[in-house]
């Protein structure tokens, strides 16, 4: 790998997942043309500060909730459900934070998570052969000759759907809903009368009376302007390199080189090739950057994938996602976290466990056994304290709507259940029941850390 990069360098190298069947070239060269001259998505003060704030959790010093969609759709974008996914990250957090102690880093998986890898380029349906569904961005669901072939029109209306996401997303953050002293009314209908609503509403109660006391003594929204607003920020899998790269900016304040499309971007599990062009586009952005590590991934590859892209072992800029499977977790990932810690690698851990965790119901739904997601996370931050490492995040793909797609939780949803709202355009996702129920599985192991900490301190 040379030293020499540019945003375009990428295009020598072996590019896995990136369409090349456009029916038009031209086109998609004007288009790319087009999104150049497109303002930025987001600035990159933004990302350097999502950055420092990344170097905190990986010192231990917070946590990252990372979460949204599989794949955004064109279908399905809608104010509510932008609404529904970032009240439940909120409600997620507070969860967290007030468990663990700790501050928690918010990064949606929204505003650009439109491109999807697929296993198979071809699909065949009754006889009928065509290319594969891979994303909003690239080609439409339905199955059908002119919306399975690439239209290159689409990255404009990702573009454009993108900036609306991330105007409302500031607008919620900023503008007075995140308010804490709002935090009775987060609460999502469907699972307000839910075991985990009722464990919320608890938990609420608390905080509240925090705050009446924070209020007695003089910290209200208007003497400490942090309790009506929180920090969020946006990231989606850097996958469709034309679109990252006319979306890459040099930055008038540092002059370097940012992918103005997100705050953080990442690497699939697929696309971690170190010879390939995803690597190499991404080894030249200064935003923080992820990489999916899964069972195949060995501790030499990951050291080498590692160097290349942090060489300069600077906190915040690489999380690694680890993404293996509940059955698989406890055998593969010690080594890896061990690797890393050994050598002195600055890095944030997270756990992806949807993905290692995906069967085939009987009646042919895709799903995901809440119970797998469960015990891979708990795996996750017991591996993480046995090796002496910060278990840094979870990474989940979840959303705010009453959703019917991953078996289990506290409402036991049934294999015969999922067809009853099954609405994803790719892979099942936690609806907000289970995905705080889970939040709450990470409250208890964070407060049973902190509480570890605290002792063996007062015993030294």
């Amino acid at each position: 790998m040379t030293d020499r990069w540019t945003p375009q360098s990428w295009r020598q190298k072996p590019a896995k997942h990136v369409p090349t069947d456009y029916p038009d070239g031209a086109a998609l060269e004007r288009v790319e043309q087009t999104l150049r001259s497109m303002p930025p998505l987001v600035f990159a003060g933004e990302a350097r500060r999502l950055k420092s704030l990344l170097g905190d959790v990986a010192e231990g010093k917070a946590f990252l909730l990372q979460g949204g969609d599989c794949a955004e759709s064109f279908k399905e974008f809608h104010a509510d459900n932008i609404r529904d996914t970032f009240r439940l990250i909120l409600q997620m957090a507070v969860v967290m934070t007030f468990a663990g102690g700790k501050p928690v880093v918010k990064v949606g998986r929204i505003a650009g998570q439109f491109a999807k890898p697929r296993s198979e380029p071809i699909e065949t349906i009754d006889g009928v052969t065509l290319p594969s569904y891979r994303g909003d961005i690239i080609n439409g669901m339905d199955f059908e000759p002119e919306q399975r072939a690439p239209d290159p029109e689409r990255l404009l209306k990702a573009y454009g759907q993108s900036a609306a996401t991330l105007n409302l997303l500031r607008a919620f953050a900023g503008g007075g809903y995140a308010d804490l002293y709002n935090i009775h009314r987060w609460t999502l209908g469907f699972v307000a009368d839910s075991p985990q609503g009722a464990r919320y509403k608890e938990l609420s109660e608390k905080i509240s009376e925090s705050l009446a006391f924070m209020s007695a003594i003089g910290i209200t929204p208007e003497t400490q302007p942090d309790l009506r607003r929180v920090e969020f920020f946006t990231s989606h899998e850097a996958l469709l390199l034309g679109f990252e790269e006319a979306m890459t900016r040099v930055d008038s304040t540092s002059g370097d080189w940012y992918d103005t499309s997100a705050h953080m971007l990442w690497i699939g599990e697929r696309t971690r090739q170190l010879d390939g062009a995803h690597i190499e586009y991404m080894r030249g952005i200064k935003n923080p950057i992820g990489v999916k590590c899964g069972p195949t991934m060995e501790p030499d590859d990951l050291l080498r994938l590692i160097d290349a892209l942090n060489p300069h072992n600077e906190a915040g800029r690489l999380t690694l996602i680890g993404r293996f499977g509940s059955d698989k977790i406890a055998d593969r990932l010690p080594r890896l976290m061990a690797a890393t810690k050994r050598a002195g690698r600055s890095v944030v851990w997270s756990t992806d466990p949807m993905h290692g965790n995906t069967l085939k119901a009987s009646n042919g739904y895709k799903t995901r056994p809440f119970d797998r997601v469960l015990s891979e996370v708990r795996s996750f931050i017991e591996v993480a304290q046995a090796e002496g490492v910060h278990p840094g995040g979870v990474h989940l793909e979840m959303t705010g709507q009453n959703v019917t797609e991953c078996i289990g939780g506290a409402r036991a949803l049934s294999e015969d259940e999922l067809s009853h709202r099954y609405h994803t355009h790719c892979d099942p996702r936690l609806n907000a029941d289970q995905a705080l129920e889970l939040s709450f599985l990470v409250a208890e192991k964070l407060k049973s850390a902190r509480m570890a900490d605290a002792l063996a301190k007062a015993v030294g």
